[in-house]
C-alpha cells in the first residue's frame, strides 16, 4: 500500500511540477499609458541624419521614421530608464508588437555601458499582425568587445526599441514591453 501511495506521490510531482515552471511571472510591464516615460532619441545626437518620431495612440507607442546610416548613423529610438526597477530575477524580455515586415532590436544598458554606442541587443522582425515575442536575456548580444559578455538583469538601467543598422523605412507598433522571470 505504501508503495502505491509512493508511486501516486511521486505521478503527481511530475506531472504538475513543470507546469509551474511554463508561467512566467510579469516582473515589470509596461503598456505605454504614460508616455512621458518614454524617452525618443536618433542618431542626429551624434551627426547623424536619421529622422524619425514616436506617437502614442490606444495604448500604443508607434516608432516611425527613415533610418539612414550616412554620416555613421543609423538608428532611431525610444529608451525607457528602469534605474528604480528591481529585475534581479529577470529571465526574458516579452514584448507584443507589429509593423512593416522589418527587423528591430531591443537594446538593454546596465550600470556597466557608460559610452553612448554601448549595449546588449536582441532582435526580432514583426509582421503586419501584433505577435508575442519572448526575449531571453542570457541571448542579448554585447555589442563591444569591452563589455561583460552577459547583461546581469540587477545591472539593468534602460531598455530601448530600436530601428537600427541599415537605410529602411521604419514603422514599429507596440502594445506592451515587460520583463518576465
Amino acid at each position: 500500500m505504501k508503495k502505491i501511495a509512493f508511486i501516486t506521490f511521486l505521478l503527481f510531482i511530475i506531472a504538475f511540477v513543470p507546469l509551474r515552471n511554463n508561467f512566467a511571472e510579469t516582473m515589470f510591464k509596461d503598456n505605454f499609458k504614460d508616455p512621458n516615460n518614454w524617452e525618443y532619441i536618433s542618431d542626429n545626437v551624434m551627426g547623424g541624419v536619421s529622422s524619425g518620431k514616436v506617437k502614442y495612440q490606444n495604448n500604443n507607442a508607434i516608432l516611425s521614421g527613415d533610418v539612414s546610416t550616412e554620416n555613421n548613423g543609423g538608428f532611431i529610438q525610444i529608451r525607457l530608464n528602469l534605474e528604480k526597477v528591481d529585475l534581479r530575477n529577470a529571465k526574458s524580455i516579452k514584448l507584443i508588437a507589429k509593423g512593416n515586415e522589418q527587423k528591430y532590436f531591443v537594446h538593454l544598458r546596465t550600470t556597466g555601458t557608460f559610452l553612448p554606442w554601448q549595449y546588449y541587443q536582441s532582435e526580432f522582425s514583426v509582421a503586419k499582425e501584433f505577435k508575442e515575442f519572448i526575449l531571453p536575456i542570457e541571448n542579448f548580444k554585447r555589442s563591444g568587445s569591452l563589455m561583460i559578455r552577459k547583461v546581469n538583469p540587477s545591472k539593468i538601467k534602460s531598455i530601448g526599441l530600436v530601428a537600427y543598422g541599415r537605410d529602411h523605412k521604419a514603422e514599429l507598433v507596440i502594445k506592451e514591453i515587460g520583463f518576465i522571470n
